[in-house]
């Protein structure tokens, strides 16, 4: 959630940051500013509540003269702290109008700070936790110890605040120099020539450059047009480590390439993102073939003994998680409990050094997942990341990591990102049978193959898509849906539900079919849509039988079935009122193929009722508070 850029070089400052912003309006926001200096000691501030284009409004009506210069920064806001108003959007400013911030997270001892800066006579005149930043630093430069010394005024507030949080400043009397920070959210500076860019996000720059530095946990950096400096919150670059990489993807993949909506793009993309997750995931050398993981620092010994495994992840990752559960427990014989991130550490889960905890996140920053790998390395506990953002905080946290290289998913609502993550579990899965020796080489080459044969028949599902979309056009205005599933079935059904919550705002409810008749049955109604996720009449024939009766069951109380099934199937087609086909795959794959005509059916309904598919109200893509 926000976005943050800042720039330093020889361009228009306001023309970078404000494509900049539009290129993370993806992250979630309520509010959008800028802020630019002229390098005459003038610091023009515009900012506005809502999307970007009343910002955009704004700056039309006030000219762009007020804006000519090259160092800025820019903000978009998603609200915490105080209501989304154009008083409480960023950038904010000191009582001399000369200091101004932007800030992602929370500062979470912002109230004693705030009467402390009350108590000396300073009025704050927004209702946010970041507004005590901009005027402790202000306080600093005018008479502390390090008055005039913009960067070490900066580095002495930074020690004093607790939480998570981005920072950047800007001052009107040090133009060409921008001074941020970061703790436990994500920040990157982008290397240009003779041009330097500080951003929440890579998407930000990609445009102008594909050279990066990842900063580490409790950094600092100050960049001009030359080059960046990075320190401790102290100053001090001793043991300052930060990790410059090539970005691997290029603006074409943050654009929609002719698709109205991102994630009708990155629906299509899901067979190369499966795919390119894949990629260089299996070797052969003299042992035979073998699973390897991207970075690994635990050895064969260490995954040999871990008797318990935890999988951590949030919304749709967690969803992912659940069918990790099914594909490591059926190939190791490990017990595998899966966990929602924000309730782990609250509830004293039992750890220690054989425990092996599985993070799963996007990207790489989610605040509640990273508190529980921080509390799993506190109890000692071994932690593998799953992570789409090279060099995010989690991995680098982590002791080793498998990342899924989907390039950047801007849709909010998550769908290459989350196959690709189901298809990295099962990478995770293969490598600790491997390991353990539950699985023989041959077997473990056997199963790769057939993971890397989901791309193909990921393309044939995406084929099913007009006769998806009728049948969403069709149910866009009922007000409840219901999804069904079995095994690896109701994972599907419960992500097919969130989808149709998060983008056409309906209420949807998954369920494991077999707990219909303890209760949700009750729901069921003359015309209530009921998404069904059958399982292989081959490979799970006793459950393809129960949930036939269920189908029954259902339909005789008047419901609409959808049935999404294996080719083939004929058994289902008597039961179903619509008929969704899939090639048949063994049973732990399947949710590769089964999830995808859900994805375009909540798209669907999305488009038709009217609705922004890629930016849904109130969510943010990528969540840094807990």
């Amino acid at each position: 959630m926000c976005g943050i850029v800042g720039y330093v070089g020889y361009r228009d400052a306001l023309g970078v940051v404000v494509d900049a912003l539009r290129r993370m309006e993806y992250r979630g926001y309520d509010s959008a500013g800028v802020a630019i200096l002229d390098g005459n000691g003038a610091l023009a501030v515009e900012r506005k509540a809502g999307r970007l284009a009343n910002l955009e409004a704004e700056l039309g009506e006030a000219g762009t003269e007020r804006f000519a210069g090259s160092t800025g920064m820019g903000h978009t806001r998603w609200a915490t702290h105080g209501a989304p108003t154009d008083r409480n959007a960023h950038p904010h400013r000191d009582i001399s109008g000369k200091l101004a911030v932007v800030h992602n997270g929370i500062i979470e001892n912002f109230a004693p700070l705030r009467r402390e800066l009350e108590d000396a006579g300073v009025e704050l005149l927004s209702d946010t936790d970041t507004e005590v930043a901009v005027h402790l630093v202000a306080r600093e430069y005018a008479d502390g110890p390090t008055a005039g010394d913009f960067t070490a005024s900066v580095h002495a507030v930074l020690q004093r605040l607790e939480g998570a949080f981005t920072l950047v400043f800007t001052h009107a009397d040090h133009p060409g120099t921008i001074v941020a920070a970061r703790r436990s959210t994500p920040l990157v500076v982008g290397v240009g020539e003779g041009e330097m860019f500080i951003a929440s996000d890579v998407t930000a720059f990609i445009e102008h450059t594909r050279e990066a530095v990842e900063l580490g946990q409790n950094q600092a950096v100050v960049i001009t047009k030359d080059g960046y400096s990075v320190t401790d919150f102290a100053g001090n670059t001793d043991g300052v480590v930060s990790r410059p990489f090539t970005i691997d993807w290029d603006l074409a993949a943050a654009e929609k390439g002719g698709h109205d909506y991102f994630m009708l793009k990155e629906i299509e993309e899901q067979p190369t993102a499966v795919a390119d997750t894949l990629m260089g995931h299996f070797v052969v050398d003299e042992k035979g073939g073998r699973i390897v993981l991207d970075e690994q620092r635990l050895a064969d010994q260490e995954l040999r003994e871990f008797d318990k495994v935890f999988v951590v992840a949030c919304g749709s990752s967690y969803h992912a998680g659940l069918l990790a559960k099914y594909a490591i427990e059926h190939w190791t014989r490990v017990p595998v409990e899966v966990e929602l991130a924000s309730e782990f550490r609250y509830r004293d889960p039992v750890l220690d050094r054989s425990t092996l905890v599985v993070a799963i996140s996007q990207s790489g920053e989610t605040a509640d997942t990273l508190e529980a790998v921080r509390h799993a390395k506190e109890q000692k506990a071994r932690v593998l990341a799953i992570c789409n953002t090279n060099g995010a905080q989690i991995p680098r946290e982590s002791d080793a990591v498998i990342y899924t290289r989907t390039g950047p998913e801007i849709g909010v609502a998550s769908t290459k990102a989350f196959l690709a993550q189901v298809a990295a579990n099962y990478l995770v899965g293969l490598a600790l049978a491997q390991a353990r020796g539950t699985k023989y080489p041959d077997e473990v080459a056997r199963e790769f193959a057939e993971l890397e044969s989901m791309p193909k028949l990921i393309a044939r599902v995406l084929e099913t898509a007009p006769q998806v979309r009728a049948i969403a056009r069709e149910l866009a205005h009922v007000p409840t849906v219901l999804f069904l599933g079995r095994h690896v079935g109701y994972p599907v059904a419960l992500e097919g539900a969130l989808k149709l919550k998060e983008l056409a705002y309906m209420h949807a409810e998954g369920f494991a079919a077999g707990e219909l008749k303890h209760g949700p049955i009750a729901l069921i109604e003359e015309g209530l849509p009921v998404i069904i996720v059958m399982p292989s009449p081959k490979g799970r024939a006793v459950l393809h039988s129960k949930l036939l009766s269920n189908i029954r069951e259902i339909q005789a109380r008047g419901a609409r079935t959808i049935v999404i099934a294996e080719e083939g199937d004929d058994t289902v087609r008597p039961f179903a009122d619509d008929l969704i086909e899939i090639p048949a795959a063994p049973t732990l794959y399947q949710p590769l193929l089964s999830t995808v005509p859900l994805q375009i059916f909540a798209a669907e309904v999305a488009q038709t009722l009217g609705y922004d598919v890629d930016k849904p109200r109130n969510l943010a893509k990528s969540v840094t508070v807990e």
